[in-house]
């Protein structure tokens, strides 16, 4: 989640165990952002839980201060590569119905569709197993994952243009007047809706907003 902060808010009000009496969240800062690249010296401490690092990697801070431009731009470009080995690992299979299409119906009656048949329906499909198959043969972080197909299947530039825009508002967004944006749902039509919401509210704040990444 991205909290827009309250400009009357203090910094020492800015840590995991405040987040619950300030937001009614509950969770801990996570590294989302990057400053910017000509960062002074003198203008790390208004950072939010900065690393070591070029970029400088961090939890928030003003968004003068943090390079979104960088940030999406460089997950577009890491999409793109993701997207080409995906190409690859499926080649020759069949577009897969996505697993929210499963869960929905799962959750429509429970009853008759228990959520481990929705799940070995999802994972019987021929596209669903090649993925599975590449990630047990090749395990480590930046592999394809099954819970973005939807967005695979969309195309390589979608896909880019979701990771890109999910970069720098997360899944989630809790606005400095107190709107809780986020999907409906993990379907990618929700999850879009989501993005055109949080990014055209981005493009409203000023400069001296500050921004915090929360891990749930």
């Amino acid at each position: 989640m991205v909290i827009c902060l309250p400009d009357d808010l203090p910094a020492q009000a800015l840590t995991s165990q405040q987040l619950a009496t300030h937001f009614g969240v509950t969770g801990t800062l996570t590294t989302l952002y990057w400053a910017v690249p000509r960062l002074r010296l003198w203008q790390r401490h208004q950072l939010i839980g900065a690393g070591k690092g070029h970029p400088t990697p961090c939890a928030g801070g003003p968004l003068r201060l943090l390079d979104l431009p960088g940030l999406r731009q460089a997950a577009a470009v890491g999409a793109g590569i993701r997207y080409q080995i995906w190409q690859q690992i499926v080649h020759g299979t069949r577009p897969a119905t996505p697993w929210p299409v499963f869960h929905s119906r799962h959750l429509t009656d429970p009853d008759h569709y228990p959520y481990h048949r929705a799940i070995e329906e999802f994972h019987a499909q021929p596209r669903v197993q090649a993925m599975r198959l590449h990630v047990a043969a090749t395990p480590g972080p930046g592999q394809p994952s099954i819970g973005e197909l939807e967005m695979y299947q969309a195309g390589q530039v979608a896909y880019q243009h979701y990771r890109a825009g999910s970069a720098v508002v997360g899944d989630a967004m809790l606005t400095a007047d107190g709107r809780h944006l986020a999907p409906a749902s993990d379907a990618l039509a929700h999850r879009i809706s989501y993005l055109e919401q949080a990014l055209a509210h981005l493009d409203t704040v000023g400069p001296q907003q500050r921004l915090l990444a929360v891990s749930l």
